[in-house]
């Protein structure tokens, strides 16, 4: 897959990932689109460790796959990181 292609997944991918998940996260499509491109990348590389899967083709299931769960444990990454709330004293 180009890199044109690695965005269109990865906008996607983190959509889907917001929309599984609803909460808090701040961001727009821009950290959106960043959570998904990064969520596709650990999600090929992790589904390429653990089960052998190839990231190839577009339009693959087990692309898709790897890519929204990549994106679902970067999505909740983030919001560990971000998503604290400062105490009011």
């Amino acid at each position: 897959m180009g890199f044109i292609a690695y965005l269109v997944l990865g906008l996607i991918a983190g959509a889907i990932a917001k929309a599984i998940l609803p909460g808090r996260q701040r961001g727009g499509w821009i950290a959106t689109l960043i959570v998904g491109v990064i969520g596709a990348i650990v999600g090929g590389w992790l589904g390429g460790v653990i089960f052998g899967a190839q990231m190839d083709e577009f339009f693959s299931l087990s692309t898709w796959l790897c890519a929204i769960g990549g994106s679902l444990v970067v999505l909740v990454v983030w919001g560990f990181l971000t998503g604290r709330s400062r105490s009011e004293a």
